[in-house]
């Protein structure tokens, strides 16, 4: 399932390449030059046979022999597969545009960027990919206006790694003043990029930021902002019932096959607003002995 967290990430990476690449050579000292020419190239990396390979962003840096494709994948539990598939994205794209390749993956918990970072080995003699993590213990905490606006693009991914930093009411402040000191148009991409990204308290202080419009950008971002709210506040209401109704379902199914569910559990219970989760207990309903079954 595509995420809100994985589309502005994904959104940062390709918005601005030069700053992508600033970032990749500040993190992994990757040789892109600064002149280089860029383009965002198809992220399909299938080959003519029914096997489907889709990074989530492709970018092709330099020109002739002097060219690196970086693939970024954005990771948000560990996933075994991607250690099958992440080879051949390199292996197609190489072989596709001609040019050296790098993977970069981007995690924004410690956990799953621990796991990103282990080497994996083809069974090839010499041949074991190590890809280049972007997690929150590599990633800088950036409270410094002037660093981040010598590096926007790290400095957005590090309010999304940093989400539960304490101090990311800092962090988030400084980053919407970097902002400034770009295009308007695209400092307001950036700001939309990371809002989206972000939940809870995090998301919350970057919306109330974004509403002081103290910046140009900012009151324009505002009014897309207020405009998206209205859509925004139907859908979610509509989505709360959704959910109201389906835990509503859980207890009675419960109750009418005589189980019974003690106040924290009903609590639990009703206070889910995940339908996936609340469509799996519906089926655990069905066959369990006790409520507390539901949760295992």
């Amino acid at each position: 399932m595509v995420t809100p967290l994985h589309e502005g990430l994904v959104g940062i990476t390709t918005l601005d390449t030069e700053q992508t690449a600033h970032m990749l050579r500040t993190m992994f000292e990757l040789p892109i030059s600064p002149t280089a020419q860029v383009r965002v190239v198809s992220c399909d990396l299938s080959e003519c046979v029914p096997a489907v390979y889709r990074a989530d962003a492709a970018i092709l840096y330099g020109d002739g022999e002097a060219r690196l494709g970086v693939i970024t994948e954005v990771q948000l539990k560990p996933d075994p597969e991607k250690h099958l598939t992440w080879l051949a994205y390199l292996a197609n794209l190489r072989a596709r545009d001609k040019c050296e390749v790098c993977l970069v993956v981007i995690c924004p918990d410690r956990a799953t960027a621990k796991w990103a970072a282990k080497a994996i080995r083809t069974g090839h003699p010499g041949l074991i990919l190590i890809p280049l993590v972007i997690g929150p213990d590599n990633t800088p905490v950036i409270i410094d206006v002037a660093e981040a606006v010598g590096n926007i693009g790290l400095s957005a991914i590090s309010a999304i790694t940093h989400s539960k930093h304490p101090e990311i009411s800092t962090i988030l402040a400084t980053l919407t003043e970097a902002l400034d000191s770009i295009d308007p148009a695209k400092a307001r991409q950036y700001a939309e990029y990371v809002t989206v990204a972000l939940t809870g308290d995090a998301q919350k202080e970057m919306e109330r930021l974004m509403a002081t419009e103290t910046y140009l950008y900012q009151g324009e971002y505002a009014q897309s902002l207020i405009a998206r709210g209205e859509i925004l506040g139907e859908a979610r209401g509509e989505a709360r019932g959704e959910a109201r109704g389906e835990a509503k379902s859980v207890l009675r199914v419960l109750e009418y096959r005589g189980i019974s569910v003690a106040d924290s559990d009903r609590k639990r219970i009703m206070s889910c607003v995940d339908l996936d989760t609340l469509e799996m207990w519906l089926q655990r309903a069905l066959s369990v002995d006790s409520a507390e079954e539901l949760f295992l």
